[in-house]
């Protein structure tokens, strides 16, 4: 295993990544044996000596999505023209990166009774996938629905993965609602008969019927993280009852 340079930073070996929608990749790291964290959070990863760099730098802070008992580290990326993440989509396999954390709250709540509610936008889906896994490992008995919104099918990373977690334990001690919904169909070259719009009050309280107090979680670009708050505050959420996360920097 690669050596631990400090009480929370780790060397990496980078083992696997694939495609998980279109411009859309799946990082796969060793984990370091001591390494915990809670499903939902995240670490900051930082390039060794990159053969390229640019004004926005060497590091990027990734939600982890993989769950806490498997055996690797899994992140997941937009792929824009930077230089880290040209460095990240073309290094070879077993090269090593720094990787610093865990951190972050987006952690699921105790009281199972409550239901979570998760809003995601595009690679906003990466903290939840985690907990989603957690969940169904654990057996742990909570109602959980997943909305989660792209422009296309074709942008939408893990989708067919999530549906078929549902199809698979709907009927389980956990019952696992996957909404996707597209904003952007015409776009699209595959056929498309699920919900189609952003997230919004409506869309909401058609699938949260039966919902028993729920817990919200957002996580997303910043003005969809933001515009979600405010629309669950004017819906008469309380904060104390909001979770949320921007990832910025895709």
């Amino acid at each position: 295993m690669s050596p631990i340079a400090n009480q929370t930073s780790y060397l990496l070996k980078l083992q696997n990544r694939c495609y998980v929608a279109e411009r859309t990749i799946a990082f796969e790291f060793e984990k370091p044996d001591g390494f915990v964290f809670k499903a939902g959070q995240f670490v900051d990863m930082t390039l060794i000596n990159p053969s390229q760099t640019d004004a926005e730098g060497n590091g990027r802070a990734f939600s982890i999505a993989s769950a806490p008992d498997e055996d690797r580290l899994l992140v997941a990326t937009r792929m824009r023209d930077t230089a880290f993440k040209r460095v990240l989509a073309s290094m070879p396999i077993g090269t090593q990166v720094k990787v610093e954390g865990p951190f972050g709250n987006l952690v699921l709540h105790n009281n199972r009774a409550r239901a979570a509610v998760f809003l995601a936008g595009g690679i906003g889906i990466t903290p939840f996938r985690s907990i989603l896994r957690q969940i169904i490992k654990e057996r742990l008995q909570y109602s959980v629905f997943c909305f989660f919104a792209n422009r296309r099918p074709e942008d939408a990373p893990f989708l067919e993965e999530l549906e078929a977690l549902q199809r698979r334990y709907l009927q389980r001690p956990y019952w696992i609602t996957i909404v996707p919904t597209m904003t952007h169909m015409s776009q699209s070259d595959q056929s498309w008969d699920g919900e189609t719009g952003r997230i919004d009050h409506s869309m909401l309280a058609r699938h949260l019927k039966s919902a028993a107090s729920p817990i919200y979680y957002v996580a997303g670009p910043p003005m969809m993280v933001k515009g979600l708050h405010e629309m669950l505050n004017e819906a008469g959420v309380d904060d104390d009852d909001i979770r949320t996360e921007d990832f910025t920097g895709y």
